[in-house]
C-alpha cells in the first residue's frame, strides 16, 4: 500500500462548514439531549418515547412496520424493547394468524406513562420550534423528509 497524502486542514474546515451529515448529526444529538432531559422525569429517553408513541395505534403493529417507521433494523428494535418490557410498559406477542409475525402493544401502564410524558414533549417541542426561523418547523421537516 502506498503512503497516503495527508488531508489538508482546509479540507477539515470544508467538511466542518458544509457537511450535511455532520450538521444533521450535531443537531440530532442536541435535540436528543433536550428531549432526554424533558422525558427524564418519566423514566424515558427520547428513543423510548418515540418507540412507545409508535405503538400507540388502534391495532398492535408488527415489528417490521415499527422498525420501518423508526428507521431501525429488527435487531435494534428488539434490543430497544427489552427495557420497556422489563418495566411492564410493552408486551410482545405472536400474531394469531401468522406466528412468524411478532406484534407489540402498550400495556395500561405504558399508556399511562406515555400520556403523562406528552405535555413535557409538547413543551420541549414548542421551545425548539420557537428557535427556528419564523418559529415554524414545517420547512425543516420537509427538508429532512426529502433526504430520509
Amino acid at each position: 500500500m502506498s503512503k497516503a497524502k495527508p488531508v489538508p486542514f482546509q479540507t477539515t474546515l470544508e467538511v466542518r462548514d458544509t457537511c450535511l451529515c455532520l450538521a444533521v448529526q450535531r443537531a440530532a444529538r442536541a435535540l436528543a439531549r433536550r428531549f432526554d432531559e424533558a422525558l427524564k422525569p418519566f423514566g424515558l429517553t427520547n428513543g423510548q418515547y418515540s418507540l412507545l408513541m409508535s405503538l400507540n395505534r388502534p391495532e398492535p403493529p408488527a415489528m417490521g412496520s415499527v422498525a420501518e417507521l423508526l428507521a431501525m433494523d429488527r435487531t435494534t428494535l428488539t434490543a430497544a424493547l427489552k427495557p420497556l418490557q422489563r418495566r411492564g410498559l410493552v408486551i410482545v406477542f405472536g400474531d394469531e394468524k401468522d406466528r412468524r409475525i411478532r406484534r407489540m402493544k402498550l400495556t395500561a401502564e405504558g399508556e399511562e406513562v406515555l400520556a403523562a410524558a406528552v405535555p413535557a414533549w409538547r413543551r420541549s417541542h414548542a421551545e425548539i420550534e420557537a428557535r427556528l426561523p419564523n418559529g415554524n418547523g414545517d420547512s425543516l421537516r420537509r427538508d429532512l423528509k426529502a433526504i430520509s
